[in-house]
């Protein structure tokens, strides 16, 4: 959601609201589709946020958007165009983004590369787009979602099974420095069709 009231969606779809619009549209607050807005991605775009300054930032499985070479990741400046400034460059797809108070930002997915730093399935960018060397979570395994709390705690959903040297069954909880919080481990448990369990 905009500060505007316009909603920004993402996913798999070609046309919304009677459009063509690729993986990517804005919606005005009375569901019609904003025709002003039309970035085009070239692939699935799986996750959506915006910064404080109205920058909206895309993560998904796309090469290409808004007529820019883009690997997983990008911002766009409110008026649709590619923000030419902010490259990561994830090697993979990116599946989560979450932006601090502070203007940095998490993302997750199944990357193993960004902004040309090795960092296993989640990083966090500084507000330029380069990686934030300070810290380094890897996890053994997708991270698929990341929000951040109003303690500057940040969670963490995923396929994983451990992160930043901790066994955490899918779900974590990092202090703001990156270390994980031994206090939070909710331990997700999934059961199968038959009864079975997979901890």
């Amino acid at each position: 959601m905009q500060a505007d009231g316009k909603i920004l969606v993402g996913g798999w779809f070609r046309n919304i609201g009677g459009r063509d619009r690729d993986r990517i549209a804005r919606l005005n607050a009375n569901n019609t589709v904003d025709t002003t807005f039309n970035p085009n991605a070239n692939n699935y775009v799986y996750s959506i946020a915006v910064q404080a300054d109205g920058k909206i930032l895309v993560g998904g499985d796309f090469t290409n958007i808004g007529g820019q070479t883009r690997n997983c990741i990008a911002r766009l400046n409110a008026n649709n165009t590619v923000d030419t400034t902010f490259n990561p460059n994830a090697n993979y797809p990116v599946h989560s983004i979450a932006v601090q108070a502070d203007g940095k930002i998490f993302v997750g997915g199944n990357f193993i590369n960004v902004g040309g730093q090795t960092r296993h399935y989640i990083a966090r960018l500084n507000a330029d787009g380069s990686v934030d060397t300070t810290l380094n979570p890897n996890a053994n395994h997708w991270v698929t979602t990341i929000a951040v709390q109003a303690n500057s705690k940040i969670l963490v959903g995923g396929v994983f099974t451990a992160i930043g040297g901790q066994t955490r069954n899918r779900i974590a909880r990092l202090n703001a420095d990156g270390s994980v919080d031994t206090t939070f481990n909710p331990r997700s448990v999934f059961r199968g069709s038959h009864g079975g369990e997979l901890r």
